[in-house]
C-alpha cells in the first residue's frame, strides 16, 4: 500500500500557520525532498516564495520544484517506498498570487488531475466562503474580498469575490464562469462522494466553508476518493491543510511559548509588510514599554547602503544591550512604480537589505519575530540560511514558530516567528512580543516538555 503524503508548494512561508511538527523546505534538491517525503509528519511545505516574483519566474520555479519532486518520488518508489502525493498549491486567503500560473505548471508536470479545487478559507484570519463568494471579516463585518485593500494589490489585483467569476477573470476567459463546479455549504456538509468520483479532465471546482468542521468533513471525502484512484490538485489557504493533515493539538500551548525564549533575553522584530493591518499593528507595538523603534528609510538604501546598515545595527545592538526589544521596520509611505517589474525589483532590494540586518543582529537575541510573508521567507532562507525548518506550533492563531538548530553558527536555538502581514487584530504583534518576553513562573509553570521539541536543520 502506498503512503499518502501531503505536499504543499507554498508561495510564501505562512501556509504552515495552522499545523505543527512538519518540515518547511527552503531548498528543493533531490536529497532534501527525499528527506521530507520520508519524514514522519503527514505533510511538508516547499517554500517557493513565488508571490514575490513575476509570473514567468514563478512558473519557472514551480516547474523546477515539480521536476525534482517527480524524480524524488520515482527514486523512492524504485527503492521500495511508494508514496501517493496529495498536491496543494498554497496561497493567500485574500486571493492574491499567481493563479492559474502555478496550478497550470503543476498540472503539466505532475498531472493529469481529475480536478483542481479553489479552497481559500482561512478561519483563524476571518476568511470564509459562502455561496461561492469569498469574505473577509473587517471590524467584525463579513466583507466580499474584492471590496478590501487586498483586491487593489498592484501586482495581484482582481475585481471579483464570486469565485467562478474570479476564475474566469484570472484565466482570461479560458475557464468560463459557468464551467466552474460549485461545492456549496449544503454539498460540503453532505455526501459528495459520487460527485468527487465523477470529476475528470482537471475540472475547476470552488468550495464553500464557514468553519473547520466543514473542511474536515470535505477532506475526509476527498481522501476517500483519492484512495479510489482519483487525482486532485488544490489551490488553498491554510485551513484546508488542517483538515487534510488531521494533526493533534500542538504540544506546547501558544501562551507557553516563552519557554523557548533564550535565556529570558529580549528579542527583535523585523517588519517588512506594508499592508494596512501591519501598519496598525506596528503602531500599537511601538506604544508598548520595552521596545525601541528603528526605522529603515528605504530611500536611503541605494545611495547610502553601508552607512544606513551601520546605523541600523548600532541602534539594534544598543537597544538589546539596554534590555530592550528593537523593532526594525521599513518606511510606511507607499511608493508608486511605473510597472510591476520595478515594484518587484524594489521589494527584492529592500528585503536584501533587511536580511543584512538580520545577519548582523546581536547573537544573544532571545527571540526573533518576522512580520510579512516574503520577509519571513527571506529570513529563513537567506538571513538565517536554513535548509529545512520544523514548525513548533503557533504563538497566535496564524503565526507559526520555528527554531534554529543547536549548532547554528550565530543563533543557536533561536525561536523565530513567521507572522503573515494580513493576520491578527491591532494588538496581535504586541501580544506575540509579550508572550515571548514573559518570564516563566517559579517552578517551571510553562509546562515545557523537552520530549516534544522539534528542531531546525541546516
Amino acid at each position: 500500500m502506498p503512503t499518502t503524503k501531503i505536499i504543499v508548494l507554498d508561495d510564501d512561508p505562512t501556509g504552515s500557520q495552522t499545523v505543527h511538527a512538519c518540515l518547511l523546505l527552503t531548498r528543493w534538491d533531490a536529497a532534501t525532498l527525499q528527506q521530507a517525503l520520508l519524514d514522519e509528519a503527514p505533510l511538508f511545505f516547499v517554500l517557493t516564495n513565488t508571490r514575490g516574483m513575476d509570473a514567468a519566474r514563478a512558473a519557472a520555479v514551480t516547474g523546477e520544484v515539480c521536476d525534482h519532486l517527480k524524480r524524488a518520488l520515482a527514486d523512492l518508489k524504485a527503492a521500495g517506498h511508494h508514496i501517493q502525493p496529495i498536491l496543494v498549491s498554497r496561497s493567500d486567503s485574500t486571493l492574491r498570487g499567481h493563479y492559474p500560473v502555478e496550478t497550470d505548471v503543476i498540472a503539466a508536470k505532475l498531472g493529469p488531475f481529475d480536478a483542481h479545487f479553489l479552497v481559500p478559507a482561512f478561519f483563524e484570519g476571518g476568511r470564509f466562503t459562502r455561496d461561492s463568494v469569498h469574505y473577509l471579516l473587517v471590524d467584525g463585518k463579513p466583507t466580499p474580498v474584492h471590496e478590501t485593500e487586498f483586491a487593489r494589490d498592484s501586482v495581484f489585483g482582481y475585481r471579483h469575490s464570486y469565485l467562478p467569476d474570479y476564475v474566469e477573470e484570472k484565466t482570461r476567459g479560458r475557464i468560463k464562469t459557468g464551467e466552474v463546479e460549485r461545492f456549496r455549504l449544503e454539498d460540503v456538509r453532505g455526501d459528495v462522494t459520487a460527485r468527487l468520483l465523477g470529476l475528470t479532465g482537471n475540472r475547476c471546482c470552488v468550495v464553500d466553508a464557514e468553519n473547520q468542521a466543514d473542511l474536515n468533513h470535505f477532506a475526509d471525502q476527498v481522501e476517500a476518493a483519492a484512495g479510489k484512484g482519483k487525482r486532485f490538485l488544490f489551490r488553498s489557504a491554510a485551513s484546508l491543510l488542517t483538515a487534510l493533515a488531521g494533526l493533534p493539538p500542538q504540544p506546547v500551548a501558544a501562551e507557553a511559548m516563552h519557554a523557548y525564549t533564550r535565556g529570558g533575553l529580549p528579542g527583535a522584530v523585523i517588519v517588512g509588510s506594508h499592508v494596512q493591518k501591519t501598519t496598525a499593528q506596528l503602531e500599537r507595538l511601538l506604544a508598548e514599554p520595552g521596545v525601541v523603534a528603528v526605522e529603515v528609510e528605504v530611500d536611503r538604501i541605494q545611495p547610502e547602503r553601508d552607512l544606513l546598515l551601520t546605523e541600523i545595527l548600532e541602534r539594534t545592538t544598543a537597544a538589546h544591550a539596554a534590555g530592550l526589544t528593537p523593532v526594525v521596520f521599513t518606511s510606511r509611505v507607499e511608493r508608486q512604480f511605473p510597472d510591476q517589474a520595478e515594484r518587484l525589483a524594489f521589494g527584492v532590494a529592500v528585503s536584501a537589505f533587511l536580511m543584512e540586518v538580520v545577519r548582523g543582529l546581536p547573537p544573544t537575541l532571545g527571540f526573533l519575530i518576522s512580520k510579512g510573508g516574503i520577509t519571513s521567507n527571506d529570513v529563513l532562507s537567506d538571513g538565517l540560511a536554513l535548509r529545512t525548518a520544523r514548525v513548533l506550533g503557533q504563538v497566535l492563531a496564524g503565526c507559526s514558530v520555528v527554531r534554529c538548530p543547536a549548532d547554528h553558527p550565530r543563533f543557536p536555538d533561536l525561536p523565530v516567528v513567521i507572522f503573515p502581514g494580513n493576520v491578527g487584530d491591532e494588538a496581535a504583534l504586541a501580544t506575540v512580543v509579550r508572550r515571548f518576553s514573559e518570564k516563566p513562573a517559579a517552578g517551571g509553570s510553562a509546562r515545557h516538555n523537552p520530549r516534544h521539541e522539534a528542531s531546525l536543520s541546516l
